[in-house]
């Protein structure tokens, strides 16, 4: 009884990893040929659901994450390349529908500020740190400084008393 307990439990845990990632393709889109399927799968992967946006189509239930993956899976059948089913989407979305759009010179700004800003925190560091090392250390008083101190205390501490 303890072991078929234990093997059922071990199904469902193994079920739910398994179908995780592909929960919301439904099996009459699943294509009949398998290598096929798994271009249709990995095109998948890096499609932005244009509704949820922050999911792939194959993580989204929207209706319109349907549409994309019936569509990829269609381009796939009629001989598209991958590239050519991207391109076609691309054209179709614009570069939003890609998870990780493209490095091209007009998504430059997008790829290259990380490092810009990266760069410039680096520059800023730097010179902090030298002006820090470079900036004039305060000495200590003289003798004779301390003594004059000492007596304008002595003096505002007398006059205090006096007054009260």
């Amino acid at each position: 009884m303890r072991s078929a307990t234990l093997l059922g439990a071990l199904a469902i845990a193994a079920s739910t990893v398994w179908a995780g990632p592909a929960a919301a393709v439904q099996p009459d889109e699943i294509l009949p040929d398998a290598a096929m399927e798994q271009r249709a799968r990995d095109l998948s992967a890096g499609l932005r659901c244009m509704v949820c946006q922050n999911q792939s189509i194959d993580e989204s239930d929207a209706p319109l994450a349907r549409d994309l993956r019936l569509l990829v899976r269609e381009r796939i059948e009629a001989g598209d390349s991958d590239e050519d089913v991207l391109d076609y989407l691309v054209a179709r979305y614009g570069d939003f529908v890609l998870l990780r759009p493209r490095v091209r010179w007009d998504t430059a700004l997008l790829w290259g500020t990380p490092i810009l800003l990266l760069g410039a925190g680096i520059v800023l560091l730097r010179r902090s740190s030298r002006r820090q090392a470079h900036s004039p250390q305060v000495a200590g008083l003289s003798a004779g400084e301390e003594a004059r101190l000492a007596e304008i205390v002595g003096d505002v501490g007398a006059g205090a008393g006096k007054a009260s």
